[in-house]
């Protein structure tokens, strides 16, 4: 379990970047896998869900998960519409208790609070969501509630540079949106380059004024504490488990 030391000095929320440690899975899955996406016991998933409902201390239905697809879509969570499936890659609320959650395998969780406004936010952050705005429409859409806001955020533990190989035309599809997207990559031999997806993440939350802290992690080379989809497609694996990242108002 991971914590922001900035999010972590703020008495009116509770949050946390678990990691796959701790939970009831085997195998492939081992132990704190929630992904009801993945082809883990159903069973198991739902233990792992009660174990984090219990640390949270919430009710498992008050686990806000969404139905995750790298879009930019951003959903407020109401009192009448956290039962029915969320297909978005954020989730805001202004509702106490309410425990917003964001599933990664290499991906960002960013876990947002505004501490004027009372608003807790979490985002899905690959290069898919990020680069089509994903985080400017959710500080966008926290800030529609009052712009007078204070927006503290947490970039939790992700790929690493140095683990995340891509090829010239991914390099090309940044640079032909800015130029300065270059300086989110370093050569790598064979036409290969790395890209820093947690500084690209990072950069777009410090561009709209917001507090930025980290947990410097890279779930590529942590197999340890951290699923990781690129991890798990090079060692051929037929799946991969995901880690929850957790924020709520108390």
């Amino acid at each position: 379990m991971f914590y922001s030391k900035k999010l972590k000095k703020f008495k009116d929320i509770k949050h946390c970047f678990f990691s796959r440690k701790n939970g009831y899975s085997v195998g492939l899955y081992k132990s704190l896998n929630c992904g009801r996406g993945s082809k883990d016991s159903k069973k198991n998933i739902s233990k792992n869900l009660s174990f984090i409902a219990d640390k949270m201390g919430v009710k498992k239905e008050k686990l806000i998960l969404m139905n995750q697809t790298h879009s930019n879509k951003v959903i407020e969570i109401k009192k009448n519409n956290y039962k029915k499936k969320i297909n978005a890659d954020a989730i805001i609320t202004k509702i106490k208790g309410m425990s917003l959650c964001v599933l990664t395998a290499d991906c960002v969780p960013i876990l947002l609070y505004d501490k004027k406004n009372k608003i807790v936010g979490s985002i899905h952050a690959g290069w898919k969501g990020a680069f089509s705005r994903v985080i400017q429409n959710t500080i966008l859409r926290i800030k529609k509630n009052n712009s007078n806001s204070l927006i503290y955020a947490c970039v939790g533990p992700c790929i690493g540079k140095k683990s995340y190989e891509v090829d010239v035309s991914f390099f090309k599809k940044f640079l032909k949106k800015s130029r300065k997207n270059k300086k989110y990559f370093s050569k790598k031999k064979n036409n290969k380059k790395l890209f820093n997806l947690r500084s690209f993440v990072s950069d777009k939350l410090l561009e709209l004024g917001v507090i930025v802290d980290h947990i410097k992690r890279d779930t590529f080379k942590e197999s340890n504490n951290f699923f990781s989809y690129r991890r798990s497609s090079k060692l051929k694996q037929i799946d991969y488990g995901r880690c929850l990242s957790v924020i709520k108002l108390v």
